[in-house]
């Protein structure tokens, strides 16, 4: 399994990983915005991990509305309003 399909599904041990809201496909993007080039989508069932986070375009979804990005992967973001963190704030470090 390639790290970015472990990282997709949860296969990497010892990091924390979030599911992705169910029945979504969800763009991954070079950067904190919609306005990114989008870089691979994202499986049914999906759970990544989060490495820290970022400001950017505002963006609605199954959780909310949030302008947070999370960083799955060096270069590659998804919108946190997609994403099962259990908190509408920043749960990870700014992304330096």
């Amino acid at each position: 399994m390639s790290t970015a399909a472990a990282q997709a599904t949860g296969g990497v041990p010892g990091t924390r990983y979030y599911d992705v809201a169910p029945g979504v496909r969800l763009n991954v993007r070079s950067g904190p915005g919609t306005s990114y080039n989008i870089v691979r989508l994202l499986p049914y069932g999906a759970k990544v991990p989060i490495y820290c986070q970022a400001p950017g375009t505002t963006v609605t979804g199954p959780y909310g509305t949030s302008k947070i990005w999370d960083n799955i992967n060096n270069g590659e973001y998804v919108a946190d309003a997609y994403v099962q963190t259990g908190s509408d704030g920043y749960i990870a470090a700014r992304c330096g």
